[in-house]
């Protein structure tokens, strides 16, 4: 897998960037610019912030919290599948050890 960084062109609320990137992650930047001006598309739609500055500011914080909401969201999911497991695997032993003192 080559290392290569290129330039890429790129429009963001219809300003226009040149952002290096390494080749093998073009898509996933592409994927996260179109997300971002979206976000900032939908601020800037509600006329109720002008400034470039702070529609970017708002997406970022948006953005940030959906992450973190999300994080929290994954290790709750990922504390029960691991207390359920514990619980699963507890129970699997119990009926090994019942099982084996039956054929004693």
């Amino acid at each position: 897998m080559s290392n290569s960084t290129k330039t890429l062109d790129v429009k963001i609320l219809d300003r226009e960037l040149r952002i290096a990137c390494p080749e093998e992650e073009r898509a996933e930047l592409m994927d996260a610019v179109a997300y971002l001006d979206k976000k900032m598309r939908e601020i800037h739609e509600t006329g109720k912030i002008a400034s470039i500055e702070r529609i970017a500011l708002m997406a970022a914080l948006n953005i940030s919290h959906d992450l973190l909401r999300l994080k929290n969201e994954r290790s709750t999911v990922n504390s029960t599948v691991e207390r359920r497991t514990h619980e699963l695997t507890q129970r699997v032993e119990a009926a090994l050890a019942e099982a084996r003192q039956l054929s004693l």
